[in-house]
């Protein structure tokens, strides 16, 4: 039976009593003490993990100022402290044993915009991606680009200094920051900006002695080492050193900038907490070319006389990516703009674009199409082919899906994954083909698999080798490869950094920076933070203070999962495969995933912060001696026990309750299954938790009153009148509310599905009846597949699928309504969910057999059919196919010789989707666009989050402020967007219900504005 789990690793004294007195303070943000809080915050886009002592959110400059005074009395001085922005770090940059300073939760304002003399200034938390939403009316972007753009924050890009493509054209993140705001490690707050040779005596950074002291020291020692500073330091356009010694001062030594030794520092120096900015006006053109190769060596050899036709970027991925990303959603966006060449294979990809002026981009695209003509005439390069677009939506698309490479490697196969530790190496673009041979041959001799993308303009490439960090030999190998590449990167007068920051890698620096060099770096640092407090371990340490705490070698992730018995993880694949790529943390509330962390910011409310609080449960489990597997299929606890366990909730600590607390927050949307890259399904997980730990718990009632509703619907639709009056009384209504927690019950159709169809040529068809229908005459037929919301809540639009399949001169069957399952499967019925599917399932069989396509009308449920059930019952689903009414809809248009014209005044609809429907059918925007041009009207699309209802989570009392919360991020603004109500069209069930709810009207479904069409 499940144990309770109360070993959790508890703060060390120093730590609780520094955190008390902080909440005594006057500190305004918010202390996270929880061990969900904290293990989330142990890991990031790395293979490491630190657990912190607790995790900080500031909501001000003035909290940071106050943690850092507070913690410099002498009995805090053991307290060390980490910052930390959207934690896409693939190099443990921002994790520690000490306290995390959080940034992205509050101090995430854009402050101030200045177009005429085009600046911005913004606080560290700003989502990159959302700081160009905001610049962009004005005709300005942040230019340093990066792969993780909708997550990382600019607090991060300036600590890592970050770039990514089109750096030769753009720079890095440093080449654009005009001044830096940072809390020191005192608590005194230092201001950097460029300063002339006289303005550095003057105290030029205020009152603040010690932020004077540290610029005068770091301004004359980097003059008296400039000539080795310029000999030392790599000729790339992405040296790294974490201190620029080189850029501190101009080539003229003029100017001093402080804010260049900040930039890079990984926070080891200051929290920064505002940075102005320096923008870059938005191309008027943009065009790309995709080079198609055949090897990707081939690709490589070319990119020299890409760059020298004076591209903006240069970006490369390799047959893996391709192949990856051909599996993936984002294939169906990009698909078009790399379209496959008859009788060749492509392994190699360039993507080439342009942008600035509309007459000079045009003569070089139009340069470089002519070379490559002739190129390919001349069977030279390995071209296989190109294709050019000017669409702007196109481009943003092929680069959507060069981001998403990253994470899309975690997709592979097997248990060996491709992770990131030697990933950013840079070395001259013009060694850049040779080092890669050397780098291919390195891995594989080592017989590694690896994926490889990059920006090869810039002599940068990301190369992931596939290990399993849960075999200790594979650990020890990532040790020793990531010392082979580093000196290969040397050999070839390059980087083993050269894009993403040192981090643990730190240990590499002597031998980069020689002795004297890398001795005025640990100068730095003690000028800065002389008792090592501000992320320790990282870059280097003071003087005198001894070796890096961190390394290569430091605590990885694996060595908690192979704690996990094999068995167990192949059991929980989803919760293994999170590889912490974290683009479920998409700022964009129009992004379908993750609802539950955009509405709360919290990420434990996230597929990743779930999948690693599940991986500790697990791991926690078997320290007890605990057998998962045996454990899901025991039987519950008695009555009683569960009850007395349930009342002790609050005096005995189990670390499920915190797992649950996340688990519960959970939609169940499933757009985590679609766009995450790794396909990481909460769902599935969150219903297997469920399973166990109600088997100690008592469950609450409403999980009883879903898991039964398709039992009880034809029952209660036989009395409907009844049973509203019963179910909408104030009364009932506060009763339900107080008792069960449960609000805005819908009322059940009246007149009934069954009346609307009384005497109908559509009912009346059982098995034996349909079995009964002659073959030749069967392919006339469409069986339609009941779902428990719409034939009962909404029988009208159901009858009137049934009224358009007889418009479109075919016969409709209604078939028998069998329950789906879907509720009990969302609240962790899993037994009794197996049980209906394998009902349903033989039925739909039998019925499959007989060759008449049947189709259900909710997305969600539908879908269903496809995902759980095969999940649940493996080769016992059999091969029976309920299609979605899109889907059934497009194979009718396709044998339809007559089409309606569409007008210039052909009525105009815009289709709003189901998260599930969005995610897992990605292409079916374009399907109901193709029906409705087929029938002669207009139909627009719009890309939404959540509308919060999902389901039945909507419903429930204690998620009804977040589900309206949901609803307004960006399904309200999108329907006000439209002119008439009637034009609204959605598909799913609960979307509009939910539209119906916060709106004030209910949508059409697609097929009803279809019906109306074809009765004009």
């Amino acid at each position: 039976m499940l144990p309770l789990l109360s070993h959790k690793q508890t703060l060390e004294p120093i730590y609780l009593d520094y955190l008390d007195a902080l909440e005594q303070s006057e500190f305004e943000g918010e202390i996270d003490k929880r061990y969900s809080a904290r293990l989330i915050q142990a890991t990031d886009n790395s293979v490491y993990q630190f657990l912190p002592q607790a995790v900080i959110y500031p909501l001000h400059q003035q909290d940071v100022e106050l943690a850092l005074t507070l913690a410099s009395q002498p009995k805090y001085k053991s307290v060390t402290f980490s910052a930390r922005g959207g934690g896409t770090g693939t190099n443990a940059q921002s994790l520690t044993h000490g306290l995390i300073l959080d940034v992205s939760r509050h101090l995430n304002q854009v402050l101030e915009i200045n177009v005429k003399q085009g600046w911005a200034r913004v606080q560290a938390g700003v989502i990159k991606d959302a700081l160009n939403d905001a610049l962009r009316p004005h005709g300005l972007f942040f230019s340093p680009d990066l792969s993780t753009s909708n997550r990382a924050t600019i607090g991060g890009m300036v600590n890592t200094d970050a770039s990514g493509a089109g750096s030769l054209v753009y720079g890095k993140t440093s080449d654009h920051v005009l001044g830096v705001t940072s809390v020191l490690v005192d608590g005194s707050v230092l201001n950097t900006l460029p300063l002339s040779t006289e303005a550095i005596d003057n105290q030029p950074h205020g009152d603040n002695t010690l932020a004077n002291i540290i610029a005068s020291q770091i301004a004359g020692v980097c003059q008296q080492k400039r000539d080795t500073i310029i000999e030392r330091f790599p000729k790339l356009n992405r040296f790294l050193t974490g201190y620029d010694l080189k850029n501190v001062w101009n080539n003229e030594l003029t100017q001093f900038d402080l804010s260049r030794i900040l930039t890079g520092s990984e926070g080891t120096l200051a929290v920064i907490t505002e940075v102005k900015l320096n923008l870059t006006p938005l191309p008027a053109t943009r065009m790309m070319v995709n080079i198609k190769y055949d090897s990707f060596e081939s690709a490589l050899r070319h990119a020299p006389s890409l760059v020298s036709a004076q591209a903006t970027v240069v970006e490369t991925v390799d047959s893996k990516v391709l192949n990856l990303a051909r599996e993936d959603i984002i294939w169906h966006s990009v698909a078009d703009e790399i379209k496959a060449v008859p009788n060749k294979v492509i392994e190699g990809l360039n993507m080439v674009e342009f942008a600035g002026d509309d007459s000079d981009v045009k003569s070089k695209v139009a340069n470089l199409e002519a070379m490559l003509t002739d190129q390919l005439s001349q069977q030279q390069y390995g071209l296989v082919g190109f294709q050019i677009t000017g669409d702007r939506s196109s481009i943003d698309s092929i680069y959507a899906m060069r981001k998403k490479a990253v994470g899309l490697l975690g997709a592979t196969k097997g248990s060996r994954k491709p992770l990131a530790f030697a990933e950013d190496t840079a070395v001259p673009p013009e060694n850049l083909a040779d080092y890669i041979m050397e780098f291919r041959a390195l891995l594989d001799s080592h017989k590694l698999q690896y994926g490889m993308f990059g920006h090869v303009d810039a002599g940068v490439l990301h190369v992931r080798p596939a290990l399993d960090m849960c075999d200790e030999n594979d650990e020890k190998l990532l040790k020793v490869i990531s010392d082979q590449v580093a000196a290969l990167t040397l050999k070839y007068g390059g980087l083993m950094w050269g894009e993403h920051g040192k981090g643990v890698r730190g240990e590499y620096g002597p031998d980069v920076f020689g002795d004297e060099l890398y001795g005025v770096l640990e100068q730095i640092k003690g000028w800065f933070d002389p008792n090592n407090r501000l992320n320790p371990g990282k870059l280097v340490a003071p003087p005198q203070s001894g070796p890096l705490m961190f390394n290569v070698d430091s605590a990885k992730r694996g060595s908690f999962d192979r704690q996990i018995p094999v068995q167990t993880r192949d059991a929980f694949p989803d919760v293994m495969n999170c590889n912490g790529n974290g683009l479920c943390f998409n700022y964009s509330s129009y992004s379908p995933m993750c609802p539950s962390f955009k509405v709360t910011g919290d990420r434990v409310q996230s597929p990743k912060g779930r999948a690693g609080l599940m991986r500790e449960w697990l791991r926690l489990l078997e320290a007890e001696g605990v057998d998962v597997e045996e454990l899901a299929k025991s039987k519950s606890l008695g009555w009683m026990q569960r009850t007395q366990n349930t009342i002790n909730n609050q005096r005995d600590y189990d670390y499920s309750h915190e797992v649950m607390e996340s688990l519960k927050g959970c939609l169940a949307c499933k757009a985590c299954t679609g766009l995450c890259p790794v396909k990481v399904d909460v769902p599935k997980f969150r219903a297997q938790f469920f399973n166990i730990y109600y088997k100690r718990y008592l469950r609450p009632a409403k999980d009883y009153l879903v898991a039964g509703i398709e039992d009880s619907l034809p029952l209660m639709a036989s009395i409907p009148k009844l049973t509203n009056f019963a179910s909408q009384n104030p009364l009932s209504q506060w009763v339900i509310k107080k008792t069960i927690g449960y609000v805005d019950a819908p009322k059940l159709s009246v007149p009934t599905l069954k009346q609307r169809l009384d005497g109908h040529v559509s009912r009346g068809y059982d098995l034996d009846a349909l079995c009964a229908i002659p073959e030749a005459d069967r392919s006339q037929y469409v069986l339609v597949v009941q779902d428990p919301f719409n034939s009962f809540y909404d029988a009208g639009l159901v009858y009137r699928f049934v009224q358009l399949i007889e418009k479109l001169g075919l016969k409709p069957v209604l078939l028998p309504f069998k329950p789906n399952g879907k509720p009990t499967h969302i609240k962790g019925f899993l037994d009794k969910f197996a049980k209906t599917a394998q009902d349903s399932a033989d039925f739909l069989n039998r019925v499959h057999a007989l060759g008449m396509p049947m189709v259900g009308l909710d997305p969600a449920l539908v879908l269903c059919y496809r995902d759980e059930y095969k999940e649940a019952l493996g080769q016992r689903r059999g091969p029976f196919e309920v299609k979605l009414a899109n889907e059934w809809l497009s194979s009718v248009i396709a044998t339809r010789t007559e089409a309606n014209p569409v007008a210039n005044d052909a009525p105009q609809y815009t289709w709003f989707s189901h998260c599930t429907e969005s995610t897992a059918k990605p292409n079916t925007a374009n399907e109901w666009k193709a029906i409705f041009s087929h029938f002669g009207a207009k139909l627009n699309s719009v890309n939404l989050g959540c509308c919060g209802m999902a389901g039945t989570y909507g419903h429930e009392l204690e998620n009804l402020e977040r589900s309206k919360q949901l609803f307004d991020m960006s399904w309200q603004s999108g329907i006000a967007d439209i002119a008439e109500n009637s034009q609204v069209l959605v598909s799913g069930y609960s979307c509009r219900s939910q539209v119906k709810r916060f709106a004030g009207f209910k949508p059409q479904h697609p097929i009803e504005a279809l019906l109306k069409l074809l009765n004009s």
